[in-house]
């Protein structure tokens, strides 16, 4: 069940929308159930769905098409390394490998202390940077070399530190 500050984000993005359209505001609503939730699962799916007049497997198609969606909870720190031709033409497998062995984990996976979550990518739409990744689905990290991938990661714990 949603909370009423929640409805009233809905309604604020809503809004921007004609009264015949409202469903326009899907990704909008799915973003904000993740923000408050972490991640979506089918109860946050229902509800988008429900306050929109959506059939629910619309909503859960949107949330399945779109990696910025997660369907499961995720590390503080998403990283999406892109392995799209273009950046495996300059070294993205590499990349994806290299924070692999890094992080200790899988393509998928989350480190044990719940810090970082390992993704790949379909384009990130910066191929003359490759190798490319996007961390939590917002900063766009170019040219990512190992010596650069291991500063971020580094950079990202130490920020975490207390």
């Amino acid at each position: 069940m949603i909370s009423e500050a929640t409805r009233a984000r809905f309604a604020r993005e809503v809004a921007k929308y004609p009264a015949d359209q409202k469903q326009s505001a899907v990704m909008a609503c799915l973003a904000i159930v993740q923000q408050e939730q972490g991640y979506l699962n089918a109860e946050g799916e229902n509800d988008v769905a429900d306050y929109l007049g959506m059939p629910p497997m619309a909503v859960h198609e949107v949330t399945t098409f779109y990696n910025m969606y997660n369907q499961k909870p995720v590390g503080r720190f998403k990283l999406n390394v892109c392995t799209n031709l273009p950046c495996q033409l300059r070294d993205g497998a590499s990349a994806l490998q290299h924070l692999e062995r890094k992080l200790g984990i899988g393509m998928g996976e989350t480190t044990p202390d719940g810090l970082f979550t390992l993704q790949q990518s379909e384009c990130l739409g910066a191929c003359a940077d490759s190798p490319v990744m996007l961390v939590n689905d917002r900063t766009m990290c170019s040219f990512m070399s190992a010596e650069k991938l291991d500063q971020l990661v580094d950079a990202l714990r130490a920020a975490e530190a207390p």
